[in-house]
C-alpha cells in the first residue's frame, strides 16, 4: 500500500524577494540532507520584477525612475520563465520537494518500477492545484497549448447572470475580453529538489503588470481572482484551498506549521542549522545557488 508523503506548509506572510531567495536556500540545502520533509511556503512579497532565465530585459518596459517611483525592486533569478511580477494581493507558493519522493501516474510508492517525477510533470501538477483552486471559487480556469500558467476559460463561465460587482450582464464570451492569465508558474530543481513555483493573483493591484510584458506575451492579459469575481478575496481562505489541493494533486498530507523555527524542528536524525540563523536572513552575504 502506497505510504503518503508529507508536506509541512508554512505561511510568512509578506517577505522581501531577497530575503525570499536566501530562506529557499537554506531550505533546499537541507531538504538534499534530508534534515525536513517536503516543504511549502506560502507568502507574499513587496512589489518586486523578477527575470528568470530565459528573461529578456527588453520585457521591462518600465524606467527605473518610474520603478523607483512606484517602489518596485528588480531581480534576476535561476527559475524557468521570462519577466514577472510580485507584490501584495498576490500568494506566491515555494514548494521545496524531493521529487524522488513523488511517482508519476498512480505509481504504487513501494514498486521497484516507480518513476520519479520529472520537471515538465510537476509543472502540470502545480498548474492542477491551482486549477482547482480557482474552481474552489467559481472561476473556472485552464491550461494554454505551448504556455506555462493557468488562464481564465471563458468557455466554463457561466454568462446567465452577471458577476458580482458588475452593473451589466455580458452577454456572451465575446463581449467579455479575452482569457487571461491568473497565476504565473516557474521552477528551479537541482538534485531532484525544487524551489521557486507559483504565484497566484488573487487582489493584485494589475496595473503594476504594465510595468512588464508579462511571461513575454503581449497578446494576453494579466488578471486576478479579485477582478474576476468583483470582491476581494480573504487571502487564508485561498491558502487553506490550496493546501488542500496540494494535498489531493500530490496525494500526499499536509502539515500546517506555524513558524519556521516550527519546520526546522522536524528532523530527520541529524540536528538542524540553528534557527536563529533564518531569522539573521538579511545579514547574510551569501547569494549562490545550488
Amino acid at each position: 500500500m502506497a505510504t503518503k508523503t508529507l508536506i509541512s506548509l508554512v505561511q510568512l506572510g509578506t517577505v522581501d524577494y531577497a530575503t525570499g531567495l536566501r530562506l529557499q536556500q537554506q531550505l533546499v540545502a537541507l531538504r538534499k540532507e534530508e534534515k525536513i520533509s517536503d516543504a511549502l511556503l506560502l507568502l507574499e512579497h513587496s512589489p518586486v520584477i523578477t527575470l528568470g532565465r530565459n528573461a529578456k530585459a527588453a520585457n521591462v518596459i518600465a524606467s527605473p525612475e518610474l520603478l523607483a517611483q512606484r517602489g518596485v525592486e528588480l531581480f534576476e533569478c535561476d527559475r524557468g520563465g521570462d519577466v514577472t511580477f510580485h507584490g501584495p494581493g498576490q500568494i506566491v507558493g515555494y514548494p521545496i520537494f524531493d521529487l524522488r519522493g513523488h511517482a508519476r501516474g498512480a505509481a504504487d510508492a513501494s514498486s521497484a518500477f516507480r518513476k520519479t517525477l520529472g520537471a515538465v510533470d510537476f509543472i502540470r501538477r502545480l498548474e492542477e492545484v491551482l486549477i482547482r483552486t480557482c474552481a474552489d471559487f467559481a472561476i473556472p480556469t485552464k491550461r494554454v497549448p505551448g504556455l506555462t500558467g493557468v488562464w481564465t476559460d471563458l468557455k466554463g463561465r457561466d454568462f446567465s447572470r452577471a458577476d458580482s460587482g458588475h452593473d451589466k450582464e455580458p452577454a456572451s464570451a465575446a463581449e467579455v475580453r479575452p482569457e487571461a492569465k491568473l497565476a504565473a508558474i516557474g521552477v528551479h530543481i537541482s538534485r531532484f529538489v525544487t524551489s521557486h513555483g507559483f504565484a497566484l493573483n488573487v487582489n493584485t493591484d494589475l496595473s503594476f503588470f504594465n510595468l512588464i510584458i508579462p511571461c513575454g506575451i503581449t497578446a494576453k492579459p494579466v488578471t486576478s481572482m479579485q477582478q474576476e469575481l468583483g470582491k476581494p478575496l480573504d487571502l487564508s481562505t485561498v491558502a487553506e484551498s490550496i493546501s488542500r489541493n496540494f494535498g489531493t494533486v500530490f496525494s500526499s498530507q499536509m502539515l500546517w506549521v506555524e513558524t519556521l523555527d516550527a519546520l526546522l524542528g522536524r528532523t530527520v536524525g541529524v540536528p538542524v542549522q540553528p534557527p536563529a540563523e533564518l531569522r539573521q536572513l538579511h545579514k547574510e552575504d551569501r547569494t549562490n545557488w545550488a
